[in-house]
């Protein structure tokens, strides 16, 4: 995912963007050469929602689901971890759920693959504070299923491939992350408390719901009553929530649905 605040430098990007209507073609199936190709030594970055419906979809805690497919990684110049998927160790270094039968995980694959082979960045309008999609179309080289006969739009697309809800939390959480550029961590650094605080409601949605109904959190923090009931039975809402928290404890940022109590 990129961060656009020029638009001047949309045609400077890798693929071609695609505008609002403009169609491309593209169809993935069994019976084209390159199948499961594309499932293979990935630098797969994994956004939060990703993780959530990923460690559901496997019925594992959100701590083990970071302990067995997650290597999670601080870049030079950035503030804030990168989750990425852990590729299995095989001789093709292949998606960990892919299967002989193909995606293991297809109904919660991440929001990249749905995506695929369209990519997405985030256009920051300072003017307006808001945060939208801009699109290119990117497939890799071996890739066929360009040249099939298949017309979508961008929109079709992620209809089709029910890519609309990651679509959302995805520039969701790139408007959280995007105040990472900055580094607001001072003399503690990265690898101190409040860093990790900032991670676990990012990541690990389950150690988040401990922290927020099982500490002190509710005595500190005044939360809706529509926000506090959907979080405490939907791991979206709770997301939402937790980054609503981190813009709050690391930022000062008050939002609509929490503020701190006086």
């Amino acid at each position: 995912m990129r961060y656009i605040d020029d638009p001047d430098h949309l045609e400077a990007l890798p693929g071609k963007p695609l505008a609002e209507g403009e169609t491309f073609a593209f169809r993935c199936h069994p019976g084209i050469r390159c199948f499961n190709q594309c499932c293979r030594n990935l630098n797969m970055f994994l956004y939060p929602y990703d993780v959530i419906r990923l460690k559901n979809r496997l019925s594992i805690s959100s701590d083990d689901f970071l302990e067995r497919y997650a290597d999670v990684v601080m870049r030079p110049d950035n503030h804030f971890p990168e989750v990425l998927l852990r590729m299995a160790d095989n001789a093709e270094a292949t998606c960990p759920f892919l299967s002989e039968a193909g995606c293991s995980v297809y109904p919660d694959r991440p929001g990249a693959c749905r995506d695929f082979p369209v990519e997405h960045g985030v256009r920051f309008d300072a003017a307006s504070g808001r945060s939208s999609l801009v699109h290119f179309f990117r497939p890799p080289d071996f890739c066929m299923g360009r040249h099939e006969d298949q017309i979508w739009t961008t929109d079709t697309w992620a209809l089709d491939q029910e890519a609309e809800r990651y679509n959302r939390q995805t520039v969701r959480w790139i408007e959280v992350k995007r105040l990472f550029l900055q580094n607001p961590w001072g003399p503690e650094g990265p690898d101190g408390r409040r860093a990790k605080m900032a991670f676990m409601a990012a990541y690990n949605i389950d150690r988040f719901r401990e922290f927020v109904f099982n500490s002190s959190f509710l005595k500190r923090f005044k939360v809706t009553s529509a926000t506090l009931k959907r979080a405490k039975v939907d791991d979206a809402a709770l997301l939402s929530l937790g980054l609503a928290w981190i813009q709050l404890f690391i930022w000062g940022m008050p939002s609509h649905i929490l503020k701190p109590k006086r």
